[in-house]
């Protein structure tokens, strides 16, 4: 079997609203075989950047478009191609926008090897820890507190078992920051867990001040109060408070991990495999976090093709703690892009069964919404 193509399709709402969601527009990748196999992968990132990294021309042997570094070679070769996609396009960075090409590529390249064995991801991959895996719902925190605590509330009445807020209004002030996590914990209840994204918000000791504000609301974690590579500060956030601390969203590279782990001190390892590398960068990332015994959660707000990938990778890992699971109710595209649908049933996902990602595009929804 040889890759014949390699498609970098720009999808995007036609109404997209001024807030952080990263599920209004996405850019799928697509590669097609010789012998009729498809396979699909996702990137969270910039998708006109991406699809130049994908398309782009011979330069040279250190910046080359990845589509021409594929076509006719061997799609279940996942390795050694991730390397030569990375080798060949060393003028473009050790982090960043290739490897968030490489992972739509990478998650394609894993479909395919799924589909052709007739085997789910997670079982290529070795894994096979789950049945089913917790998650929590994600959502943004709302304009005011009184929202915050209304939708708190809906996400409870839904049967989620943890939920997390982030970004908003988070880092206009102390009472409002404080006012948001009261807010969002008396919507909850005391039996929920409540996750807290601040958004890289803060400075170190701002971060220290909330954490200990935030202590009596029982936060499961406090997610990114600083900014990606501010690793002195969050060493030091980490020895100030007991609250967990995650992270690791912003980061792609083994490299960004590892001082994440060992500089940073972070407890919860956060790992997108639309950013990271796909399923074999973050294979890797999760061994590096299991030698430090650092548990790891996906992060993943875009639409269920990163749900139904996370939920393959979580599976195959002895580390894998909960799950990301966007219910921003104010957006839709996730629920249009694919035939499959991903529900949560009493707080839990089900782990996929179905040949590769298990996951289809709905052709209407591409037509409709490709920008090119």
């Amino acid at each position: 079997m040889r890759i014949t193509d390699v498609e970098a399709i720009h999808i995007r709402m036609n109404d997209v609203k001024k807030q952080c969601d990263s599920g209004q527009d996405t850019l799928i990748v697509r590669v097609r075989t010789d012998e009729g196999i498809t396979g699909i992968g996702e990137v969270d990132s910039s998708p006109l950047a991406v699809q130049g990294v994908i398309n782009g021309a011979y330069s040279h042997q250190l910046c080359c478009g990845l589509k021409q570094l594929l076509i006719g070679e061997d799609p279940f070769q996942t390795e050694y191609l991730w390397q030569k996609m990375f080798r060949n396009n060393i003028y473009l960075g050790q982090s960043g926008i290739l490897f968030h090409a490489i992972s739509g590529v990478d998650m394609a390249l894993w479909d395919i090897k799924g589909k052709k064995l007739e085997m789910p991801i997670w079982k290529l991959l070795g894994g096979g820890f789950h049945k089913r895996l917790r998650c929590y719902a994600s959502v943004l925190f709302g304009d005011t507190p009184e929202q915050t605590h209304l939708e708190a509330m809906r996400l409870r009445d839904l049967g989620f078992t943890a939920v997390k807020f982030g970004w908003g209004p988070m880092g206009e002030d102390a009472k409002t920051d404080v006012a948001l996590v009261a807010k969002a914990r008396a919507g909850l209840g005391d039996n929920l867990d409540l996750m807290v994204d601040a958004g890289l918000v803060w400075d170190t000791k701002t971060a220290i001040q909330r954490a200990e504000a935030f202590q009596e609301y029982n936060p499961f974690w406090l997610e990114e109060p600083l900014a990606p590579h501010n690793y002195e500060g969050y060493s030091q956030l980490s020895k100030a408070t007991s609250i967990r601390i995650a992270a690791g969203e912003e980061q792609d590279s083994l490299e960004d991990y590892r001082r994440l782990i060992t500089e940073g001190q972070c407890d919860v390892i956060q790992v997108d495999l639309t950013r990271c590398g796909g399923f074999t960068g973050g294979m890797k990332i999760a061994s590096l976090a299991a030698s430090y015994y650092r548990p790891v959660a996906n992060h993943g707000f875009t639409t269920y093709i990163n749900v139904a990938a996370a939920l393959h990778w979580l599976n195959s890992i002895p580390n894998a703690l909960i799950v990301e699971f966007a219910a921003q109710g104010n957006t839709d595209l996730r629920n249009i892009l694919t035939k499959q649908v991903i529900r949560a049933k009493d707080g839990y996902l089900e782990i996929p069964q179905e040949p590769g990602l298990g996951m289809d595009l709905n052709e209407d929804t591409v037509a409709k919404l490709r920008i090119t």
